[in-house]
C-alpha cells in the first residue's frame, strides 16, 4: 500500500490573557538573546489545523466559537523541517507546542479570513439547501431546466458521424493492411515467436469490433487514462511522463532528460510543470481533480493516520497470506468489522480486500435462481457482474425513477416467475447512494418506501457517499434522514474516503454470519492486509471524532464546501453538469469522442490532473469528464483549475448550457 505524504499538525488556541503575558516575555527574553519556557492553556476547547500555514475553519461551528476566535491568537510556525517518504517529499509545518520553543503573535483572523467561501457563502448554502431538499427530502418542487440538460442536436449529429467516420477509417486500413501484409498490427508467429500468432492454426483469441475498436479507436486516444504518478495522490500529484515512439500503439514513461535530444530536453526543463523525482525522472506537477481523496487523507496522513499504521507493523504482516476461513484473521480485522458496524449502525460487518470484489461476490451469495434482482440502470458493473453471476433474474428499472420500480414489484408479484408462475424467493432491489458517473445521490426515501409496502429487500452500494456525506459522514443514509435499520444490506469500500483499500458489508448478525461462510470474498479470497486495517481505523477515528479532535468534522465541511463552490462555479461557465450539490463529483458532458482527448490533454498541458470517460464505460453519446474534489483542495486550488477549465472550454466549445448549436 502507497504511504500517503501529509502536512498537517493539531494545536490548541491558547487564551488572550496567557498569549499577552508570554508575548511580553518573550519580547523581554528576545532583547536578553535568550529563549522563555511557556505551556500553552486550551480555553477554546476548538483546534486549528494548519497545513503548508494555512488554516481551515469549521463553518458549522463558526457561530459557536465566533466569541472564542476573537479573543484567541494564531501561533506562529517553524517551516525548516523536512519529512520525506519513497520518492516524494513534503515540508511538514511545526508549530510551538513545547515547552522550549518560543511563541510569537500574529493578528487574529477575522470571520472572513477563516472562512475562505465568505464572499459566496449565502450563496453556495441556498444551492445545497435547495438540491437537498428537492432531491433527499423531496419538500421543493424540482427545476427541470436546471438539472436535467438535453443532449444538443448538433452535439448528437456530430457524434454519431465521428464514430461512423472512425469506424470506416478504420476497416478500411485493416482492408489495406491485410492485402498488402503490412501495418503497425500484423502480427506473424515468426516475428512474436509466439505459435498462437500464426492464425493458419490457431482461431482469433479477441473478437473482431474488440479489436477494431482497440486498434483504431482507443489507440489514438489511450495517453488520456493510465498515467502513472510518483508521488501520493493528494490534492497535487507528480505524474510521470510518457512518449509514444509508434503513433500511440503503445506508451513508455520517458525516464530521465537524457532520453531526449538536447532541444527537446531544454523544451522539457523550461516547462511550467516540470518537476524530477528519485532518480531525476521526468514528472509533470500537477493539480490533481481526479484521484479518489475525498476526505484528503492523502494530504495530511503524516498527521492523522501515520502512527498507528506505522505502529501495527510492529506485531503484525503486510499480508496474512491466508483467507478469512483460514488463518488470514487478525484484531485489527475484528477491529475495523466492529467500527464500520457501529459507523453504519448495523448489527456486523464483514471486510473484505477489494472493493469490487464487494459487490460481485456478496451479491451471488445472497442471490440465486429463482430470485429476482431490480437494478437501477446505471448501477456499477460490479453490481451488474454480481447480479449475472448470481444466476437470478435480473430487472432494470429507470435511474431514479420510484414509479418505474413499483411497476416492476407489481408486476414480479403478480406474475411472478416465468413459464411456472411460482412466486420469486426474494425480491432484492440494489441502488447506489452517489452514482460515480452522475454525481447523484440515490432517492433513497422514495426507495425505502415502495421496498416496504411491497416486501423487497434493500441493497445500498454507499462506495462513494460513506464518510463523504452527511453532517457526520455516514452517508446517504444521514443525508436523507433514512433510519439505517431500513436498509437491509449495506456496502461500501474503504477506497474513496477513508484512504486505504477494500470494501465491506454490514447487515444483521445472521446475514454476516452467513457471508462469512458463503462469500467467496470470505472463503477464498485473501484477507485484507493488516496495514490497510489499521489505516481504515486510524481514517475511521478520526471521521468519527474518537482522535480527540474536530479534524473530522473540518474535513466534511471542508469537502461539501470545495465541492459546492466548484459545481456552482462549472454552472456559471455554461456547462452541462451533471449531479446534486453537496456530492464530491461533478461531470461535465463533452459528448463527441474527438473532445474526450482533446479536453484530458489540454488540462494536462495547463497542469490538471482530470479523468476522462466515454463509450463503453458511457453511452455512446454521453462522453465526460469527472472531477473528484477532495477536502485537501483549497479555495486557491480550485479558483486556479477553474480558470483553466474555462479556458479549455472556450477551446473545445463545451458550453453546451450557453449555445446549444456550437457549445
Amino acid at each position: 500500500m502507497p504511504f500517503f505524504n501529509g502536512a498537517s499538525t493539531i494545536v490548541d488556541e491558547p487564551s488572550m490573557d496567557k498569549l499577552k503575558a508570554d508575548n511580553d516575555l518573550a519580547n523581554m527574553n528576545k532583547k536578553k538573546g535568550t529563549s522563555m519556557d511557556s505551556d500553552m492553556d486550551n480555553t477554546c476547547g476548538s483546534t486549528a489545523i494548519l497545513s503548508g500555514g494555512s488554516t481551515e475553519a469549521d463553518h458549522e461551528n463558526l457561530s459557536q466559537t465566533e466569541e472564542c476566535s476573537e479573543t484567541s491568537s494564531d501561533v506562529d510556525v517553524d517551516e525548516s523541517s523536512q519529512t520525506e517518504t519513497g520518492s516524494a517529499t513534503s515540508t511538514t509545518t511545526t508549530i510551538a507546542v513545547s515547552a522550549s520553543v518560543p511563541k510569537t503573535l500574529t493578528k487574529p483572523k477575522s470571520k472572513a479570513e477563516s472562512d475562505p467561501y465568505a464572499d459566496v457563502r449565502d450563496r453556495i448554502e441556498a444551492l445545497s439547501l435547495h438540491s437537498r431538499m428537492v432531491h433527499a427530502h423531496h419538500t421543493q418542487e424540482e427545476d427541470n431546466n436546471a438539472t436535467h440538460q438535453s443532449v444538443p442536436f448538433f452535439a448528437a449529429w456530430t457524434t454519431y458521424l465521428s464514430y461512423a467516420i472512425l469506424i470506416f477509417v478504420g476497416h478500411v486500413r485493416d482492408f489495406c493492411a491485410k492485402l498488402c501484409g503490412q501495418g503497425r498490427y500484423i502480427v506473424r508467429s515468426e516475428d512474436t515467436g509466439c505459435p498462437a500468432d500464426d492464425f493458419t492454426k490457431y482461431a482469433p483469441l479477441l473478437k473482431s469490433f474488440e479489436v477494431l475498436f482497440t486498434r483504431r479507436i482507443y489507440h489514438r486516444i489511450q495517453d488520456a487514462w493510465n498515467r502513472p504518478i510518483s508521488s501520493n495522490p493528494g490534492a497535487k500529484v507528480n505524474i510521470l511522463e510518457r512518449i509514444s515512439q509508434d503513433g500511440n500503439k503503445t506508451m513508455e514513461v520517458l525516464g530521465t532528460l537524457d532520453a531526449l535530444s538536447q532541444e527537446d530536453a531544454n523544451i522539457y526543463a523550461k516547462g511550467e510543470y516540470f518537476a524530477t523525482v528519485s532518480g531525476d525522472r521526468v514528472t509533470r506537477r500537477c493539480l490533481n481533480l481526479a484521484s479518489y481523496n475525498y476526505l484528503g487523507f492523502a494530504d495530511d496522513w503524516n498527521v492523522t493516520c501515520r502512527e498507528g499504521v506505522m505502529g501495527s507493523l510492529q506485531s503484525l504482516p503486510v499480508s496474512m497470506g491466508s483467507s478469512r476461513m483460514e488463518c488470514g484473521t487478525s484484531k485489527l480485522h475484528h477491529d475495523v468489522e466492529e467500527i464500520v458496524a457501529k459507523f453504519c449502525g448495523q448489527d456486523d460487518a464483514m471486510a473484505v480486500n477489494m472493493g469490487f470484489n464487494t459487490n460481485a461476490t456478496t451479491i451471488p451469495a445472497l442471490m440465486g435462481r429463482g430470485d429476482l434482482i431490480i437494478s437501477d440502470e446505471l448501477n456499477h458493473t460490479s453490481i451488474v457482474n454480481g447480479a449475472r453471476t448470481s444466476g437470478s433474474a435480473i430487472r432494470c428499472f429507470r435511474h431514479n425513477d420510484t414509479n418505474h420500480l413499483e411497476e416492476i414489484l407489481k408486476e414480479a408479484i403478480v406474475l411472478g416467475q416465468p413459464r411456472t408462475r411460482r412466486p420469486w424467493g426474494k425480491i432484492m432491489v440494489i441502488v447506489e447512494g452517489i452514482y460515480s458517473m452522475e454525481g447523484e445521490f440515490c432517492d433513497l426515501r422514495n426507495i425505502v418506501k415502495v421496498c416496504k409496502e411491497y416486501g423487497a429487500y434493500i441493497y445500498l452500494d454507499e462506495a462513494h457517499s460513506i464518510g463523504a456525506t452527511g453532517p457526520s459522514g455516514k452517508g446517504i443514509l444521514e443525508y436523507t434522514g433514512v433510519d439505517p435499520k431500513d436498509v437491509d444490506i449495506m456496502m461500501g469500500t474503504f477506497t474513496k474516503s477513508f484512504g486505504g483499500m477494500g470494501g465491506y458489508i454490514a447487515s444483521s448478525k445472521d446475514v454476516i454470519n452467513h457471508l462469512r461462510r458463503k462469500c467467496a470474498a470470505s472463503s477464498y479470497h485473501n484477507s485484507l492486509s493488516p496495514v490497510v486495517c489499521q489505516q481504515v481505523i486510524s481514517s475511521f477515528k478520526v471521521i468519527m471524532g474518537l482522535d480527540g479532535t474536530n479534524i473530522g468534522k473540518q474535513k466534511i465541511t471542508a469537502l461539501r464546501d470545495n465541492s459546492n463552490y466548484f459545481r456552482m462555479r462549472l454552472c456559471d461557465m455554461g456547462l452541462h453538469v451533471l449531479g446534486h450539490y453537496d456530492s464530491p463529483i461533478c461531470p461535465i458532458m463533452l459528448y463527441n469522442p474527438a473532445k474526450i482527448s482533446a479536453f484530458s490533454r489540454e488540462c494536462y498541458k495547463r497542469g490538471l490532473a482530470v479523468c476522462v470517460v466515454g463509450f463503453p464505460a458511457t453511452p455512446i453519446l454521453m462522453s465526460r469528464a469527472r472531477f473528484c474534489i477532495s477536502a485537501g483542495h483549497t479555495r486557491e486550488d480550485l479558483d486556479v483549475a477553474l480558470e483553466k477549465i474555462e479556458e479549455v472550454a472556450d477551446l473545445l466549445m463545451i458550453r453546451y448550457a450557453k449555445n446549444t448549436f456550437f457549445g
